[in-house]
């Protein structure tokens, strides 16, 4: 893997802030990721801008400390820091590499970013004793390696109906009275108890008393008082008209 070029960005505030982001970018290369710092990249005599344009668009991340100090300057567009922000306000603009762009918050007070990277999610390096988390949140984002991936969509739970019987009362009625007919025709007795019935169809017996209850309810079939079944004049009609019997 090619280490990210990462550029980094910030104001000269003080002496302690810039010996701060000096130990930053050697971490950052101690780590695997090629830093490009002006206390190494320039010297004497070298072309600010120039240097500033070409790494802006040549790196694959830029790093921005946000101080309270560049902050204001961004704001303002003065000085080197104001250069920068003409050059990232336009990659944004023109969505070259917005996506690049990582703002690094190292302030005393509430977080602030500048104007043109209000939109935009910081990594918070303020607090010494958190720098740890910091750098692993910076170093995940650098280095593609995220904490947490996205899993994969899994397959749907529900199975397609193309095919599929679907269980109507209707269909059930039907199927009932189907083994209804069979069992009266197999048979010399003139009323059938359930038990008889379920020889002549392979729904389960819990479901074939709920469908003959419901050709009871419709009047298709008549019952006695120990449950045997007869068919009615309604039942001998259904039969024929549904072809399960020739009339």
């Amino acid at each position: 893997m090619t280490p990210p070029r990462v550029f980094i960005s910030y104001s000269h505030d003080t002496a302690e802030h810039k010996s701060w982001v000096l130990e930053f970018a050697t971490t950052l290369r101690n780590r695997g990721i090629d830093a490009v710092l002006d206390q190494w990249d320039l010297k004497p005599g070298d072309d600010l801008p120039h240097f500033m344009e070409t790494e802006l668009t040549r790196c694959d991340y830029v790093i921005i400390v946000c101080t309270e100090i560049y902050v204001a300057k961004a704001n303002a567009g003065k000085g080197g820091v104001g250069y920068e922000k003409m050059i990232v306000t336009a990659s944004l603009l023109t969505r070259i590499d917005g996506k690049k762009i990582i703002p690094v918050v190292r302030q005393v007070s509430i977080p602030i970013l500048p104007t043109f990277l209000k939109t935009k999610l910081y990594i918070n390096f303020s607090n010494d004793s958190e720098v740890e988390y910091s750098l692993d949140e910076l170093l995940r984002t650098l280095l593609n390696a995220p904490l947490f991936e996205k899993p994969e969509i899994g397959a749907s739970p529900f199975k397609s109906l193309h095919g599929a019987k679907p269980d109507r009362t209707s269909d059930g009625v039907k199927a009932a009275m189907t083994a209804v007919a069979k069992a009266f025709e197999k048979s010399p007795y003139q009323k059938l108890n359930v038990t008889q019935i379920a020889n002549f169809t392979d729904m389960h017996r819990l479901k074939l008393e709920r469908y003959i209850n419901e050709a009871l309810s419709k009047g298709l079939v008549s019952s006695n008082i120990i449950d045997q079944y007869t068919v009615t004049n309604d039942g001998y009609e259904y039969l024929v008209n549904h072809g399960i019997i020739n009339a």
